[in-house]
């Protein structure tokens, strides 16, 4: 993939890419939300179809000038369809927070009483939280984990849901390193006259692969962003059942967006094409077993966990035994290059912006072809460093293996600007 008119037009933009595109190669990304774009779907982005407004649905639209872009769109939505074995597909959200805005606002009125999981105990901001406009437009209860476990309490869900009757359950996390129980959510929907709304973004390729609970058919909504382990562009989809389809679509337009991006459609296409193989599903079975063998790492060398372990793609790091916040952890890894966030842990006795705790994962790790081997060398310079804090001879050698893994493990090779 090269460049050559941007070089030309705005080398100042030109050479913060080129900076940008070293660090994706030279580091190791292990913030759980984030990948690396197959070379084809960024292509697929950078393309004319930015150029043309499709306000409407394939066949549908308010422009002229659309033939083109309906067989893309109708394309990427039979793709969706086909991948996720779903009745319904909309694949014009463009993140994941209004993806989800759009599903409460197809289903419910405002007030209305939905049930979601913590912010600060593994959930998202729109599952709830008080400062997100799901949180001030609907009366959300709120369930998180157990203070001992550090896990969900399915019966302590279904008595909160049979005291508070919601009209909606919300599953899937961002910082949940355990399975969603999807047939347990459903029997709880059932049993109080609620749908479910399965929020897979993070988990969606281990879904795929068979090693997480796939959410159909006990979900009647789910939303995926395309990108964590997708490896799609950063962007979202909408799942449903037949009975919601018309709901979901006036949802999406004209409730919440104007025109779509008919570029990033493109590049979902080629992203659930990608994932409809074989291959795909290795890649994502791989990246579960290469969490494991982290976790494993961290452990043994005495770091504690949330939950003790993990049986998904993430991990979180108690930081607080460490005598350090997450902040200064995580700063301190990406001093060496490598990339996690500083993240709430259940219980946290830090704020939002200073938590005590560190979330990392294997999904782009695990693009770049690292295995358990690796895992295991990653987990060791890992752990040394957050115990050895203010040691700068570890973080050389932080710096020397992260160069030496990137070496042998390259990405984006012949990528230039």
């Amino acid at each position: 993939m090269k460049y050559e008119q941007l070089p030309k037009q705005d080398p100042q933009i030109t050479e913060l890419i080129r900076q940008e595109i070293g660090r994706q190669k030279n580091g190791l990304v292990m913030i759980p939300s984030e990948n690396y774009a197959s070379v084809a779907t960024l292509e697929a982005m950078a393309t004319v179809l930015s150029n043309k407004y499709a306000e409407g649905y394939p066949r549908k639209r308010y422009y002229t000038g659309n033939e083109f872009i309906d067989q893309i769109e109708q394309l990427c939505i039979d793709r969706a369809k086909k991948l996720f074995n779903a009745e319904h597909a909309n694949v014009q959200p463009n993140a994941g927070s209004p993806a989800n805005i759009a599903i409460y606002l197809a289903t419910l009125k405002p007030g209305d009483k939905v049930m979601g999981m913590k912010l600060d105990q593994g959930g998202h901001l729109t599952h709830g939280h008080p400062v997100n406009l799901s949180g001030q437009l609907y009366n959300f209860v709120q369930y998180g984990v157990r203070k001992d476990t550090e896990l969900i309490d399915l019966d302590e869900i279904r008595q909160i849901a049979l005291k508070e009757k919601p009209k909606m359950i919300v599953t899937g996390a961002t910082a949940y390193p355990r399975i969603f129980d999807f047939k347990a959510f459903r029997k709880i929907c059932d049993e109080v006259g609620a749908v479910l709304l399965a929020d897979i973004s993070h988990f969606v390729g281990l879904c795929l692969s068979g090693d997480h609970p796939h959410p159909f058919p006990e979900a009647d909504f789910v939303m995926t962003t395309t990108h964590k382990t997708l490896r799609g562009p950063r962007s979202a989809i909408i799942l449903c059942k037949e009975e919601y389809a018309k709901a979901i679509d006036k949802a999406v337009f004209p409730g919440t967006q104007g025109g779509p991006l008919e570029h990033i459609i493109a590049a979902k296409a080629v992203c659930f094409a990608e994932a409809d193989t074989q291959e795909f599903k290795q890649y994502a079975h791989q990246i579960v077993l290469n969490a494991k063998a982290l976790a494993k790492t961290l452990l043994d060398e005495g770091i504690q966990l949330v939950s003790g372990g993990t049986d998904n793609h993430l991990m979180l790091i108690k930081c607080a035994p460490l005598g350090i916040t997450g902040r200064v952890g995580s700063e301190a890894l990406a001093q060496g290059g490598i990339y996690t966030n500083r993240n709430t842990v259940p219980y946290d006795t830090g704020s939002a912006f200073e938590p005590t705790g560190i979330r990392l994962g294997t999904p782009a790790l695990t693009t770049r072809g690292m295995k358990e081997e690796q895992m295991a060398t990653i987990g060791k310079i890992i752990a040394k460093v957050l115990k050895n804090i203010n040691d700068e001879k570890v973080k050389n050698e932080l710096k020397d293996t992260v160069a030496q893994l990137a070496k042998e493990f390259p990405v984006y090779e012949g990528m230039t600007i």
